[in-house]
């Protein structure tokens, strides 16, 4: 039952709170509020007057409460376990009896200087979410423990909304994805749309998801696509949600195809198994970039109560605003991603085997439809790994970008069928790999950027043999993320095409496309170095699907010419100049050696000075994307979005070489990308490897200083 008035105004001080909040299923509790400890001093805690008291009076013959010193009451798991014993809610809806003052106080070196902020997460999850009974349960039994390090955890900040979406472990607590977390984030962007779009309640929104799922906790892709449905439905909002999984592509394709809102795809793409995430687009089918991202963000802190009925989603299925797009977009994408199709009489005489890989995705059945729709012969499936599933068994961590290691199922069975080619999708989908075999009999995993190398000049050649307006090519355009390899940049020089580069991700490149196209220009392909390919327009994000196919196209072709895919490659950097590239990181725990080290690299021979040189290097143009400086434009300011929350300078070289450091948005890590670009003819590459091997230890020396910041090397933590 919901408690009275007057019982709510006889709660402590840390709990009393003239707001009112509905929780669970619907009944009104008062919010707690931390208490406000002053060191190690005492202070009273108020008490509510009775009724005809002035307030401050003392009644008689009662002494007023004492205070208590922070860190007293005993070890702070017995303190929490005490406090938290009252807080298991014995049924939906009913507020747990508030603990006393006492109770709350735990040790101010404690992510809480008293336990009633944490208190205040944990009633909220417990008297909304006993509908998923197994985070219910494992809350409870860490409250019963008093197990204060692990709810710290699970409470002790909520998942923060960026441009990615959102992106955790599945569990329960706000700082996870679950049920709870899902359904605020969905209200959250419901009310946003609302606010944005008048239409929003005609045009609607998409929801696809993969096969991941998570035991332990209940939780699973299609259990939140269909809270997220359900959420919207509720606001009489129409929702396009697939009826089975599919690729990430699928949904941004979705949102431009039937002209929807926005929409949204439940996937942890190649994360570890236990993670998820929670992927949004917009109305013009890319990714969200800022300010949508801090609004969506405000309306979900706006609505973290959930709304009624929002734990029941099988009440979609007998709403007339739920639709099922799965037949349809399984037909239209097929079919938009045809036109990319160039070769098709080579395609149906191919002699040239493939295999391909899903990694225990979504990826198969949609690569085998992309081959079938292209007429090439469906490729070789890794039988261990060819079927969803969320544990990903056969591989420690499910993404191809590492290499040989998620690789060598695919190299077993490709020498036991006599394949050439390996194609290796993420779980998602949307990333692809490619590796081939070497006349020598060793197998070469090609980078994201040769890759990307390749993929450009094929999908330019195909355009240009294939225009008849010789004029056309003054509108068209290529882009690439400000880390990855120049090479667009040098094709782009020679040909005539654009080259544009953006900020790194797709987010960036799908916003930047839609706006050139929106202008009457045409973005043939678009790619990142972290195995990421736009080769269709169709779609304006990463997508290994089409990216796999238009690849063994032109593979088949080149057989036809007797090239493999590293000769042709060898080919490009012969006629447009060699771009050899190296990457790694630093680990640092410590944001203060982070920001001390960009700091001196601003100050490097006095007050904002840069390097001029690293080594035997000189530097001949800094672009410092944290302050806007780029000293290769006549205002020195720079062209791309800057961006103060995070560090990224790029150092061009008198050589030719570039070396970009950053740090990572979601991991403790400094990371570099350096490539070396010579021009056509310098042929010598391993000359051009030495001296970028030179130019990396110098970066490393002089800008990192690894020793004396005690940074840990990508080596020695993997």
């Amino acid at each position: 039952m919901a408690q009275s008035a007057a019982s709510r105004r006889s709660l402590p001080e840390p709990f009393s709170m003239p707001a009112l909040r509905r929780v669970g299923s619907g009944a009104a509790a008062a919010l707690p509020g931390p208490a406000r400890p002053s060191g190690g001093r005492t202070r009273p805690a108020r008490t509510a007057p009775a009724r005809g008291r002035r307030p401050g009076a003392v009644p008689p013959r009662s002494a007023r409460p004492a205070g208590v010193a922070v860190g007293s009451g005993g070890p702070p798991a017995a303190q929490l376990h005490r406090g938290c014993k009252a807080l298991v809610v014995r049924s939906r809806g009913a507020y747990p009896k508030a603990p006393r003052t006492a109770a709350l106080q735990i040790p101010a070196e404690r992510k809480w200087q008293n336990a009633a902020g944490l208190l205040t997460h944990v009633c909220l999850h417990e008297t909304s979410s006993p509908e998923n009974p197994k985070t219910y349960a494992i809350v409870k039994q860490l409250l019963a423990e008093g197990n204060v390090g692990e709810l710290q955890k699970y409470f002790g900040s909520r998942m923060e909304f960026g441009t990615a979406g959102l992106r955790a472990a599945m569990g329960a607590g706000i700082s996870h994805m679950n049920d709870l977390t899902i359904i605020q984030t969905t209200q959250g962007f419901c009310r946003y749309l609302e606010k944005n779009f008048s239409d929003l309640k005609k045009r609607g929104v998409v929801i696809g998801f993969d096969a991941r799922a998570h035991l332990s906790s209940g939780g699973s892709s299609k259990r939140f696509a269909r809270l997220a449905a359900n959420t919207f439905i509720s606001q009489g909002v129409p929702v396009y949600l697939f009826s089975d999984i599919i690729p990430t592509p699928f949904v941004p394709y979705t949102v431009t195809h039937l002209k929807l809102c926005a929409g949204i795809m439940v996937t942890a793409s190649h994360n570890p198994k236990q993670d998820n995430g929670y992927k949004v687009y917009w109305e013009n089918g890319a990714q969200i970039i800022s300010p949508h991202d801090k609004g969506i963000s405000q309306a979900i802190e706006q609505n973290q109560e959930p709304w009624p009925q929002a734990w029941d989603d099988k009440l979609i299925d007998s709403s007339p605003l739920l639709h099922d797009p799965y037949a349809l977009v399984n037909k239209e994408y097929f079919k938009d991603i045809q036109k990319q199709c160039f070769y098709r009489n080579i395609n149906k005489e191919t002699n040239l085997k493939f295999v391909h890989t899903s990694v225990h995705g979504v990826g198969h059945k949609f690569v085998q439809l992309a081959f079938k729709a292209f007429d090439l012969s469906p490729p070789f499936a890794v039988p261990e790994q060819k079927d969803p599933d969320p544990d990903f068994p056969t591989v420690k961590y499910p993404n191809p970008e590492e290499g040989k290691g998620v690789l060598t199922l695919s190299f077993a069975l490709a020498e036991k069928d006599g394949a050439r080619i390996i194609l290796a999708n993420d779980p998602d989908a949307d990333r692809l790999a490619v590796a081939e075999k070497q006349e020598s009999g060793e197998w070469k995993v090609f980078s994201g950027n040769e890759l990307g190398a390749l993929l450009g000049w094929w999908i330019f050649t195909c355009w240009k043999n294939n225009s008849r307006d010789t004029h056309a090519i003054k509108d068209v355009y290529m882009l690439s993320s400000t880390v990855s390899s120049k090479i667009l940049r040098a094709i782009a020089l020679k040909e005539g095409f654009h080259f544009e580069e953006t900020l790194t991700g797709f987010k960036w490149m799908g916003n930047r496309a839609k706006q050139l196209m929106d202008q009457g220009k045409a973005v043939l392909f678009a790619f990142e170095e972290a195995i990421g390919y736009m080769c269709c327009p169709a779609v304006l994000d990463k997508d290994g699907v089409s990216a796999a196919v238009i690849t063994a196209e032109m593979a088949s072709f080149l057989a036809t010419r007797n090239l493999s895919l590293s000769q042709q490659l060898k080919a490009v950097y012969d006629e447009y100049g060699f771009h050899i590239t190296k990457a790694s990181y630093f680990i640092c725990h410590d944001p203060k050696v982070i920001q001390q080290l960009f700091d001196n690299l601003r100050n490097f021979d006095g007050k904002n000075t840069y390097p001029k040189s690293c080594g035997r290097f000189k530097v001949s143009g800094i672009r410092d994307l944290t302050t806007g400086y780029d000293s290769s434009q006549p205002d020195q300011k720079a062209i791309l979005p800057t961006s103060k929350s995070s560090q990224m300078i790029t150092f061009t070289f008198a050589n030719g070489g570039v070396a970009t450091m950053r740090t990572s948005g979601t991991e403790p890590k400094i990371k570099y990308y350096s490539e070396l670009c010579a021009p056509p003819g310098n042929s010598d590459v391993e000359q051009l490897k030495k001296e970028l091997d030179e130019l990396v230890n110098a970066l490393e020396k002089h800008f990192f200083q690894p020793e004396k910041n005690k940074l840990q090397r990508q080596t020695d933590a993997t």
